[in-house]
C-alpha cells in the first residue's frame, strides 16, 4: 500500500476499534487507536501469512502482547477478510470469538492468549527459536508490546535471551503512548530510556513517530535486512490518536469513547477498506519428524533408582522415538536430567538458564509451532512462572512441565529448594495433568504417556534414590492408581504417592506385624484421581490416611476429596503432611520431623485403630 492508502487503512482500524467498543459497552479503544498506524503497516506492507491457511509453515507469525487492544486485532482481521463486519461488532459478547483478549482456543489467527502483560515478548521468542532452530522454514515473529509491560521483569528475561540466541526473525514493536492505566509510565514518551535498555541486552533499535506511515514502513524494512540480532520498533504514539477529547489524556483507559458517533465523524466516518495480506514463505516446509517404536528404558524390580534419573533417561530415549519432542531447562540439567536428552539430541535442546518465566514461555512458543515440549527445573523454583503456566491454560497450549527436587525428602539444602505447593499449584490450573511417580519404570511409562496429553501436564520427580517397585511393562494409565497392599481384614487405607509410597509400604509392614493390616494405594495420577479405587477403599476400610511431602492445603488429600466431590458421602480422612517450616537436615531426618516416615504413619495409624475400637 502507498502512504495514502495506509493513512487511510489507519483510521478505518480507529474507527472499528471505537464502533467494537461502543457496541460492547467495554474494551480499550484508545490503546487501540495508538497502535493503529504500527499495525495498518504491519499488516499490509510487511507481513506474511495465508488467513485461509493459518496453520500454513511458513506464515510469519503475529502475538499481540497488550492483548487489551483486541479491538484493534479484530480489525485489522476484518480488513484482511478473515471476519465479518457483522462479527466485529459482537465483541466481548456471550458466545462472540472476539473475546475481550484474544485466545487461540476461539480464533485459529491468534497465536497465544495474551492480556496478562509482559508475556508475548517471552513467548515470541519461543516461536523465533523454533523458526530458527527447528522449523527452518523463515517466517518472521512480530511482537506488539504497550510500553507499560516493559516495566515487567519477564520482558528483560526475553530481551536478553532473544539477543544471545541471536534472534534476527524476531521484531518488538513498543507502542510508547506514554499513558498505562492509572497515568503516566514510568519513562513517558523518552524513546531513548527504552533504547538504552535494549542496546545493553544487545538489540538493534530504531526510534520512529508511530503515526508517520512512511517511517514505520522503512523501519520494519530495516528489522527484516537486520542480521545478527533482534530489533526492537519503539514508536511514539499517542493514546487516542485522531480523537481530540480523548487524544494523549489520563483517566480513560478500558473504557468506550463517550461520544462514539461524534469520534467516528471526527476520525473521518466508516470505511469499508480491504486488502490482501502477503503470501507466507511458501517455498520452505517444515523438516520431517520421523517416529519410530522406541521403548522406553526398563529396570529390574528392587534396584534403587531416583526419579529424576528415570525421566532423563525416559526422555532422551522418547527423543530418540520421537523426532517432534523437544527439551527445556532452567540451568540445573545436572540435577534435573534433561542432561541425558541434550548430549543424545543437542539440536532439539534449549537451555533457558536461570530464568523460569523465559523458561515456560519458550515451551509456549515451541508448542504454538506444533512441538511437544518438556520443561524441566526445580519443582520450587516453578512457582516463579505461575502465571505463564496459567495462561498457556487459556491458550490450550500443550505443555509438559517437570519439578524435580520436592519435598522435605531432598534434605540438607532446606526450605528454599524444597517444592512443598507445587501439587496445589498445578491442580489448580484449568485442565491440567498432575503425575507423581514413585519408582522408575513408572516414571518412564508416564513420561511417554505425558506425550500424548493434552493441555499443560505436570510431572513430579524426586531426589533420591528408592527401590523400584513395579516391572517394566505395568501401565499407568493416567486417572488411575496401584493398590499395592489389600486384604479383606484391612482397617484403614494408607494413601501416598511418590516417596511416600514407599514409608507407607513400609508402615503396613510393621502394622501388619503387630495384627493390623491395612491397605496401600499408589495414587500416582493426583489429577485427575482414581475415584473407583479411592471409593472402594473408603467403603471397605472407612478411613481414609494421606500421605503426602508436600503441605497440607491443595496437595494429595484434597485430591483424594475430589472422588466424594459429587455429593457422596465424605469418608473420615486424616491428612499426614509437612504442616512445620523445614531447616536442614537429612533426608531421613526430615520425613521423620514432617511425619510422614514409615514410624510416624504406623503410629498414626496405630491411634486410629484404637480410637476406633473404643468407639
Amino acid at each position: 500500500m502507498n502512504t495514502d492508502e495506509l493513512v487511510e487503512l489507519g483510521q478505518q482500524l480507529r474507527v472499528d476499534s471505537v464502533r467494537a467498543s461502543a457496541a460492547a459497552g467495554s474494551g480499550h479503544p484508545t490503546s487501540s487507536m495508538s497502535a493503529a498506524d504500527l499495525v495498518a503497516v504491519l499488516f499490509a506492507n510487511h507481513l506474511r501469512y495465508d488467513m485461509d491457511r493459518p496453520e500454513h509453515p511458513g506464515n510469519d507469525r503475529f502475538i499481540l502482547s497488550k492483548g487489551h487492544a483486541s479491538p484493534l486485532l479484530y480489525s485489522a482481521y476484518k480488513a484482511a477478510g478473515a471476519i465479518e463486519d457483522g462479527e466485529l461488532v459482537t465483541f466481548r459478547k456471550l458466545g462472540s470469538r472476539l473475546e475481550g483478549h484474544p485466545t487461540p482456543r476461539r480464533l485459529p489467527y491468534v497465536e497465544t492468549a495474551t492480556g496478562s502483560l509482559g508475556q508475548g515478548l517471552p513467548i515470541g521468542v519461543g516461536v523465533a527459536l523454533a523458526g530458527r532452530r527447528l522449523d527452518r522454514t523463515g517466517y518472521r515473529v512480530w511482537v506488539l508490546c504497550g510500553d507499560s509491560e516493559l516495566a515487567e521483569g519477564s520482558v528483560w528475561e526475553a530481551a536478553e535471551h532473544a539477543a544471545f540466541e541471536g534472534l534476527d526473525n524476531l521484531t518488538a514493536i513498543v507502542d510508547v503512548n506514554r499513558l498505562g492505566q492509572r497515568g503516566p509510565t514510568r519513562h513517558g514518551h523518552d524513546l531513548d530510556a527504552y533504547a538504552r535498555r535494549f542496546q545493553a541486552f544487545g538489540w538493534h533499535t530504531i526510534e520512529v513517530d508511530g503515526h508517520d506511515v512512511d517511517a514505520i514502513d522503512r523501519a520494519f524494512g530495516e528489522a527484516r535486512s537486520t542480521t545478527g540480532q533482534p530489533t526492537v520498533v519503539l514508536a511514539r504514539t499517542l493514546k487516542g490518536k485522531g480523537v481530540q477529547s480523548v487524544q494523549d489524556r489520563e483517566g480513560l483507559h478500558g473504557k468506550p469513547l463517550p461520544e462514539a458517533d461524534e469520534a467516528i465523524a471526527e476520525l473521518g466516518g466508516r470505511r469499508d477498506r480491504t486488502f490482501h495480506v502477503h503470501e507466507p514463505h511458501a517455498s520452505r516446509q517444515l523438516r520431517s519428524v520421523p517416529s519410530t517404536d522406541t521403548e522406553p528404558p526398563r529396570w529390574d524390580q528392587g534396584e534403587k533408582v531416583a526419579t529424576r534419573d528415570a525421566f532423563g533417561h525416559a526422555l532422551a530415549a522418547l527423543g530418540s522415538g520421537r523426532g517432534d519432542v523437544v527439551a527445556l531447562d532452567g540451568e540445573v540439567g545436572d540435577s534435573t536430567r534433561t542432561e541425558f536428552f541434550a548430549k543424545e539430541h543437542p539440536d532439539r535442546f534449549f537451555e533457558c538458564y536461570i530464568a523460569e518465566q523465559q523458561l515456560v514461555a519458550t515451551a509456549v512458543g515451541l508448542a504454538t509451532r506444533g512441538w511437544v515440549p518438556y520443561a524441566s527445573t526445580f519443582a520450587a523454583f516453578l512457582t516463579r512462572a505461575h502465571d505463564f503456566v496459567r495462561m498457556a491454560s487459556v491458550s490450550g497450549a500443550g505443555i509438559n512441565l517437570v519439578g524435580s527436587h520436592a519435598g522435605v525428602a531432598i534434605g540438607q539444602d532446606g526450605p528454599s529448594q524444597m517444592g512443598l505447593e507445587d501439587l496445589a499449584m498445578m491442580r489448580a490450573v484449568y485442565g491440567s495433568t498432575v503425575l507423581y511417580p514413585c519408582d522408575a519404570n513408572q516414571t518412564a511409562r508416564l513420561v511417554e504417556t505425558m506425550a500424548g496429553l493434552d493441555g499443560v501436564r505436570y510431572l513430579r520427580t524426586s531426589r533420591g534414590a528408592s527401590p523400584v517397585l513395579y516391572g517394566p511393562d505395568e501401565e499407568f494409565p493416567v486417572g488411575g492408581s496401584k493398590v499395592l497392599r489389600s486384604g479383606e481384614r484391612d482397617r484403614l487405607t494408607l494413601v501416598a504417592a511418590g516417596v511416600t509410597v514407599h514409608e507407607a509400604l513400609a508402615a503396613a509392614d510393621t502394622l501388619a506385624r503387630d495384627g493390623i493390616d491395612v491397605r496401600v494405594v499408589d495414587l500416582y495420577s493426583v489429577k485427575p484421581v482414581d475415584r473407583e479405587t479411592l471409593r472402594r477403599a473408603a467403603e471397605e476400610t472407612g478411613c481414609l490416611v494421606t500421605v503426602e511431602d508436600h503441605h497440607e492445603e491443595g496437595g494429595l488429600g484434597d485430591a483424594v476429596l475430589d472422588a466424594f466431590s459429587d455429593g457422596r458421602p465424605v469418608p473420615r480422612l486424616v491428612r499426614l503432611a509437612v504442616r512445620t517450616m523445614p531447616g536442614s537436615a537429612s533426608p531421613d531426618e526430615q520425613l521423620h520431623a514432617a511425619g510422614i516416615d514409615a514410624a510416624s504413619i504406623a503410629s498414626a495409624a496405630k491411634l486410629l485403630v484404637e480410637e476406633a475400637v473404643v468407639r
